[in-house]
């Protein structure tokens, strides 16, 4: 049994790591899932942004050959080096248009293989999370996960990495050839590059910050708009909607703030950048022009001296440096929403998992002329409990459906009793109810049943088992729930009664309708059970919807039942129809109802009256009514359930 103290705080909460270290992770990630293809991605940007810094080389030969014809007006000479640099200087354009389709189709692949690998990794880990994730996180928040933020990291891959390796190269190809024509030259566009790297770290600090909100403010505005879309008619029901625009204007003018002062920063740094590029230009054009003027000794591995030669090729190395350290600087919008979208992905992806420390299954089993029950590989209709031990044997028990609380104690927050030393007995067979106004604490009895959430102290067995021995699939398998809050999901009504049970037939799952009930409206649909439900059922009554939850727990077969409000929604007369179904449904099984109408508790073997947390009567119908107490008076219409 978990320590009360531990289990009262808030269970671990792994924390994405911010910043970088997200941005890393993402990208080795991307590594992990292509190998190959992603090395194969760099080294075809790698070569085609070399082949775009080449030519300035060619070029330089170039005019210095056009100026030697110019001089001596031997065209043969000069053809004979000018036609070969232009047939080169032909062909590293072709390969370097050829290596650009190559990985940018690469490129495509990889991304959107990332981003599936990544949704499928994020979606499976979301199904392993503990309930308490679902009833503390607002679901428009969660959503916004898959979509907002995974598609920052679309961008990071599809746009910044490859634009970030392409600048990167040919800005460090560009530099060397600077430095082999003139390191003079070389030291004035690296003074100018100084300052750019001062300016975009000022302002991307301030565009970071704000991108950084944004996401948070995106991630809130739609768990807003998601919980006004799931209560509209609560909305016009109690003329609410002048308040929810009022709310809504809240978070949007929020969200505008950010995104406004994120994307100003952002929208400013380009253009500062640019005029940067072009002023440096400038002071190329005018320092090279006075250096020729006045014969200044040049510096550099090739050896010349300043002439035209050089100058003209520099201006355009120069547009190439400070364009593309630009570029770099223009991804910097991208690299930081990219990482606050993997700090908020990767804060989903490590949430603490639900913990399973059982050991215990679920098996078909069967029976032998003298009682023993063995593990069968068909399925026999008898369930048993498999139970290794720590000397290497297996027990097998027999899955009654003997569910026995004792002492429970619960806290949902640390500081607030929900339920106190409560201990109910349920024998195989028998139909337990639990009345008691709202937040009584019946449902989050069934809730402990299910493990959904463990307790704080006492115990629960089920069959004699320790329920945390169970593993939670097997315990979850035997248990079959119809809950208050119908969930019904997009297809055929065959599917949505076949969720109980995967590998039902069709036969089966319209005995369950019928057994239900709701063989008689399902076949009055336009195409009966093939009807496709959409928007959790809206096409349906609430208590259609409800007919088909309780059929999908039917078709499942369980040993022990929860109904918790499971007729709530259904009227007088329909009531009388499922409550027929559901006798049936209950014979031989362990059953426990939650229930505010008294009518359907009336013929439980165990009536349990919950206030506070506590159980302050227990008994049948006939003991209840007989001593005259808060039963009584609720039946009689002395007191109200709420």
């Amino acid at each position: 049994m978990k320590n009360k103290k531990e289990t009262m705080q808030t269970p671990p909460r792994k924390r994405a790591p911010g910043g970088f270290k997200s941005l890393k992770r993402a990208v080795k990630l991307l590594f992990k899932f292509y190998p190959r293809l992603v090395p194969l991605v760099l080294l075809t940007t790698v070569l085609e942004s070399a082949i775009t810094a080449i030519p300035a080389v060619f070029i330089q030969q170039v005019i210095e050959a056009i100026g030697k014809w110019v001089d001596s007006g031997d065209w043969n000479a000069a053809s004979a080096v000018i036609l070969p640099k232009i047939y080169i200087l032909a062909g590293l354009y072709i390969a370097s248009t050829l290596c650009m389709v190559f990985h940018t189709q690469i490129q495509a692949f990889v991304t959107q293989g990332f981003l599936d690998k990544m949704r499928r990794q994020m979606f499976s880990g979301m199904q392993n999370l503990p309930i308490k994730y679902f009833d503390t996180t607002k679901h428009g928040d969660i959503m916004s996960y898959y979509t907002n933020d995974i598609d920052t990291l679309r961008q990071l891959v599809s746009q910044s990495l490859p634009s970030l390796v392409r600048a990167g190269t040919i800005v460090i190809a560009v530099l060397f050839i600077m430095i082999y024509y003139s390191l003079w030259l070389t030291l004035v566009v690296l003074l100018g590059v100084v300052g750019m790297m001062v300016i975009s770290k000022k302002i991307g600090g301030g565009s970071a910050k704000f991108f950084i909100k944004q996401q948070t403010s995106v991630g809130k505005q739609e768990g807003f708009i998601q919980e006004m879309m799931n209560g509209q008619k609560v909305i016009k029901v109690f003329n609410h909607e002048d308040q929810a625009i009022e709310d809504f204007e809240k978070l949007n003018d929020e969200l505008f703030t950010n995104s406004y002062r994120a994307h100003a920063y952002a929208g400013s740094l380009g253009p500062i950048i640019m005029n940067i590029g072009n002023i440096i230009y400038v002071l190329i054009a005018i320092v090279g022009g006075l250096f020729i003027l006045l014969n200044t000794p040049n510096v550099s591995i090739s050896g010349m001296a300043f002439n035209i030669s050089i100058v003209v090729p520099f201006l355009n190395m120069t547009k190439q440096f400070t364009g593309n350290f630009n570029q770099v600087s223009q991804q910097i919008n991208s690299i930081v929403m990219a990482m606050a979208g993997a700090n908020r992905v990767f804060d989903l992806m490590d949430q603490e998992p639900e913990t399973d420390e059982g050991y215990v299954t679920l098996v078909n089993a069967k029976k032998d002329a003298y009682g023993n029950i063995t593990e069968s590989e068909e399925r026999t209709g008898l369930w048993a409990w498999k139970h290794p031990h720590g000397d290497g044997t297996l027990t097998y028990t027999e899955l009654k459906g003997d569910v026995r609380m004792v002492d429970v104690d619960f806290e949902y927050v640390p500081g607030k009793r929900v339920l106190n030393n409560v201990s109910v007995y349920a024998e195989p067979g028998q139909k337990v109810a639990f009345v008691g106004a709202t937040g009584a604490g019946k449902t989050t009895i069934t809730n402990l049943i299910n493990r959904f959430y463990d307790i704080d102290d006492g115990k629960i067995r089920y069959d004699g088992i320790n329920i945390n021995k169970i593993k939670k699939d097997d315990l979850r398998r035997s248990l079959g729930i119809v809950l208050q809050d119908t969930n019904l999901f997009t297809g055929s009504v065959m599917d949505n009664i076949r969720y109980g049970k995967l590998d039902a037939t069709d036969e089966e799952c319209i005995a369950a309708a019928k057994l239900a009930g709701a063989d008689d409206f399902i076949t009055r649909l336009p195409e009966g059970y093939n009807t496709m439900l959409n928007n959790n059922g809206a096409n349906l009554s609430q208590g259609q919807r409800q007919l088909i939850s309780i059929a999908r727990a039917a078709v499942a077969d369980p040993p022990v039942m929860i109904l918790d409000e499971a007729t709530s929604s259904i009227d007088t007369r329909t009531e009388a129809i499922v409550q027929a179904g559901m006798d049936k449904l209950m014979e031989g099984r362990t059953v426990f109802v939650i229930a505010h109408r008294l009518s359907t508790v009336m013929n439980s073997d165990v009536i349990m009256v919950l206030d506070h947390g506590e159980i302050i009567e227990r008994g049948n119908h006939e003991k209840l009514i007989a001593e005259k107490g808060t039963y009584y008076q609720l039946y009689t219409g002395a007191f109200e359930l709420e």
